[in-house]
This record gives structure tokens, C-alpha cells and sequence, in this order.
């Protein structure tokens, strides 16, 4: 047989095919934490071309990682197989016409979020995915680990954006399901089962995605609480006030504060009164009708009445909203320029996330005392990122790691939470998985990867680690 590497050298061409120094920008995940030298990266510029790829792969049971903007942070997008190849669409990367009448626009895999974004200004449509890595992030990855970002509450997450899809499948076939209607019933949603699937399932190279009118007015407010319990109580009361106008709801604690402002040039609190936590209000509208400065304004003052909010400010310039945004979006910055971190990425009910940081500062200080614990995130979804520093003084965390997230995951799980909320399993958490998800939701997944890729080329090790074991119970009398 000729050697495989040999044939796909041939197949793209020089641009196509990266091996040796040229692969090692592709190798290791954003935390270096996992990848292996892959025997090479392929950089197809077609579907046809995908197909190609993952036929020729197949046939010679070379396993296929797909990788996007590489921004993940659970190893799910590098090789950690010897033999393996990284298939990367970043030369897939062209953005159609955008639709207006239905509110949809096609794109290659390969687009950056931020092109998207910057590509849809001038016809007055936003894709309203918004997230710390959209400058690097690509749509195949934020479908594949089915990203939320910090305006979820409003829009949804990537499956709730996924019009439609195409998709090269593990024996190479095409799936064409780029229909671009809301509705679309004519069987199981399969465009949502590789929403998440971070590439086990197989390659997707095209989507339709939902778009929304641009908008053309906005308010943004800076408010200090004196506790997470009064941010929930404050959240609860604006999602009942501002209804559909409701955009952005983040949260971000005092020490992430401060190391931001420690280590982040440039930056400063704008506010008079510090408190233990500081909330992110942005209301929008495409309606210039929309009295949104009023509607901020009256809930600013009925927190205030209520002892709820010690201090804030509404944005009086485009500005003035950026550095508010930018207190909020260099959390996990202001953290990392500190040393050695610990992240965690947890969902809980809305209603339980002050409960989520109480009883969780007190498991983390159970296990290792003086832990700095840095809570922010998406108050409007439940979305916890909960990261964490050493002790001062300490360089490490005593190699209680592994403790500390087992009692996390546990934690959220009691909650009726999540301890992958948008950053996927990838290979970092599937032990989470196995310990804190039923035998019967393990098995149906590896079910799934077993039926559509029984041969398990496709991004093997992430999501589930055999899925070709032997099943735990029979399922309609099939065992």
C-alpha cells in the first residue's frame, strides 16, 4: 500500500500538507497539557477535498483529529495517538451572502469569528456569538464543542445558532443538511448531534447560521454587590424588567479584580465602592423605540433601594462600555499572569449559584487551606468559571488537583449542574464524565460513536475513551 503521508503530500500540495517544524505550531492544546508530534497536518480547501482526506485516512486506519482555532481548554483538538494526523480547515474559510429575509448567512468551518463578525457589519446582521477567543476561535470548533459565550442568555448556544450543516462523515460520505429554516422535523435534529461531538463524529465543513438585526442602540452598566447572593437576587429581578432587551449578565469577583489590575496595563475600576462582587448589565435593541437607558436605570435604582447594589455606573460613551467589557474579559488573564492556575468550568440552576461559590470555597479550603478561589461568569446561564490560584507562597497546589475537581464536579452534579458547561469533555474530563454521569447516558454515547464510527479513526480519546467496550445493560432486549 503507499505510504499514507506520501499520498496526502500528493493530494494538497505544499500548502496542504505540513509535517516536521511545520506541524509543531498545531501539536500541543492552548494549556500545553496534551498533543504528541502528529505524523502531519492536512489543510484541505474543499469539502471534496475533506472527504478525500478522511477516506484515504480510513482505509488506512489513521486516526483524524480535527482542529479549529485550537482555543480549547480540554485537549480535544491535538493528536495523542502515534500515526495520527490533525485536519485543519483553516484554508476553508469563505462567507456567503448573508440572507436578510431569513436572518441566515453560510459559512466554511475554517471562518473566524471575529471575520464573521467584522463580514456582517456593513448589512446590518450580527451573529451573536461572543466569547474571550473570537479573534482565534473558528466556527468548526465552536460547533464542535457547542460554545455558549457571555451573550447565551439571550441567543442560546452554538446548537441554538446551527441552521443547518454539512459534514464529512468517518467513511468519507457527505452529509448535505444545509437548509436554512427554523423548522425542520423530518426526523432526529442531526445537525444538534454534532453540536458537541468535538469531532468524533465527523468533520463539519460547512453551517448555516442564524442571524439577528444589528443593534442599534445599546446600555451597559458597572454595579458592585456585596455578595453573589445579592447579584442572583439582583439578576432575577432584571430578567423580569428587561424581558427579550436582556444581553449580557457576567460576574466577576473581587480577586479577579484585583489581579487583573495588578497585572493588565492600562486597566482601572471606575467605581468608588469595591465590594465581593461586580456584575456586567448590557441591555440592546435594534428598535431605536426602546427606551433601554430607562428601563437599566429604574433597575439600577430598585437594587439600590433594596441595599442590593452598593455602587455602579451606566456607560456614557462606546468607549466607556469597552473597559467595562474589558474588566470582565481579562478575568482569565489577570489569573494567568499570576502563575499557576487550577480552571473549572461548572453550570448550576441560576437560583444556586451563590450556593455553588459558598459550598465550594468550603470544599476547596477543606482540601487545600488558603486556596485562592476566583469565581466569574455568566450570571444570566448559571455559567460558573471557577478558577483557581495556589496559596500565597505556594508555586503549586500540593498535588491536590485532581482532588480538588472531583469535589467540584460532584458539587455541581448534586445541584442538578454541569461540570462541562461550554468547554467540552475533550480528553481533560472524561474520567469527570464516567464518575458523575449515569452508566446508561456513558453508554449511549459511546453507542452513538460506535455507530457512526465503528472503526473509531475519528478524534479517538475524546468524549468517550472506548467506545467499542463492552455494554453495560441491554437496551430493548439488544445487549
Amino acid at each position: 500500500m503507499t505510504d499514507p503521508a506520501a499520498a496526502l503530500a500528493q493530494m494538497l500540495g505544499p500548502k496542504g500538507w505540513l509535517s516536521g517544524e511545520e506541524a509543531e505550531p498545531y501539536r500541543q492544546d492552548w494549556l500545553k497539557r496534551y498533543g504528541i508530534a502528529p505524523l502531519g497536518v492536512a489543510r484541505p480547501i474543499s469539502t471534496a477535498q475533506v472527504a478525500e482526506i478522511v477516506t484515504l485516512c480510513c482505509d488506512a486506519g489513521m486516526n483524524v483529529v480535527p482542529q479549529g482555532g485550537n482555543t480549547g481548554l480540554c485537549g480535544g483538538a491535538v493528536v495523542e495517538r502515534a500515526g495520527g494526523i490533525i485536519l485543519s480547515l483553516s484554508r476553508m474559510a469563505a462567507i456567503g451572502e448573508p440572507d436578510a429575509a431569513s436572518g441566515s448567512v453560510v459559512v466554511d468551518a475554517g471562518v473566524i469569528l471575529s471575520a464573521l463578525h467584522d463580514a456582517l457589519a456593513p448589512h446590518g446582521l450580527v451573529f451573536p456569538m461572543h466569547l474571550g477567543a473570537e479573534g482565534s476561535a473558528r466556527i468548526g470548533g465552536l460547533i464542535g464543542t457547542n460554545a455558549g459565550g457571555s451573550h447565551a442568555l439571550r441567543h442560546g448556544v452554538m446548537q441554538d445558532l446551527v441552521l443547518g450543516l454539512e459534514v464529512v462523515l468517518p467513511d468519507g460520505s457527505i452529509w448535505n443538511g444545509l437548509r436554512a429554516v427554523l423548522k425542520d422535523n423530518a426526523g432526529y435534529q442531526l445537525r444538534k448531534l454534532f453540536c458537541g461531538a468535538e469531532g468524533t463524529l465527523g468533520v463539519v465543513t460547512r453551517a448555516v447560521l442564524k442571524l439577528s438585526p444589528a443593534p442599534r442602540q445599546r446600555a451597559t452598566a458597572l454595579i458592585t454587590l456585596g455578595d453573589s447572593a445579592a447579584a442572583v437576587a439582583f439578576g432575577t429581578y432584571l430578567r423580569g424588567e428587561a424581558g427579550e432587551f436582556l444581553t449580557g449578565l457576567e460576574f466577576f469577583c473581587d480577586f479577579g479584580l484585583s489581579l487583573a489590575l495588578k497585572h493588565l496595563p492600562g486597566l482601572s475600576f471606575p467605581l468608588e465602592s469595591r465590594g465581593d462582587v461586580h456584575v456586567l448589565v448590557e441591555l440592546t435593541s435594534s428598535s431605536t423605540r426602546v427606551p433601554l437607558d430607562e428601563i437599566l436605570a429604574s433597575a439600577l435604582e430598585w437594587g439600590m433601594e433594596r441595599g442590593l447594589i452598593l455602587d455602579g455606573a451606566l456607560a456614557m460613551s462606546d468607549a466607556q462600555r469597552a473597559h467595562f467589557w474589558r474588566l470582565r474579559e481579562e478575568q482569565p488573564e489577570g489569573q494567568r499572569l499570576e502563575g499557576e492556575q487550577l480552571k473549572h468550568d461548572i453550570s448550576v440552576p441560576v437560583g444556586r449559584i451563590a450556593e455553588f461559590i459558598d459550598k465550594g470555597q468550603a470544599l476547596c479550603q477543606g482540601i487545600l487551606p488558603g486556596v485562592r478561589i476566583n469565581p466569574f461568569g455568566h450570571l444570566g446561564d448559571g455559567n460558573i468559571h471557577y478558577n483557581l490560584s495556589p496559596p500565597v507562597g505556594r508555586a503549586d497546589f500540593d498535588c491536590k488537583a485532581t482532588e480538588i475537581a472531583q469535589a467540584l464536579a460532584a458539587l455541581a452534579t448534586e445541584m442538578n449542574g454541569s461540570f462541562a458547561a461550554e468547554h467540552g469533555l475533550g480528553r481533560a474530563k472524561i474520567a469527570l464524565a464516567d464518575r458523575n454521569r449515569s452508566p446508561v447516558e456513558r453508554d449511549l454515547m459511546a453507542r452513538l460513536k460506535h455507530a457512526l464510527d465503528p472503526l473509531n479513526t475519528m478524534n479517538p480519546g475524546v468524549i468517550v475513551a472506548n467506545p467499542s467496550r463492552k455494554k453495560n445493560f441491554p437496551m430493548n432486549g439488544i445487549s
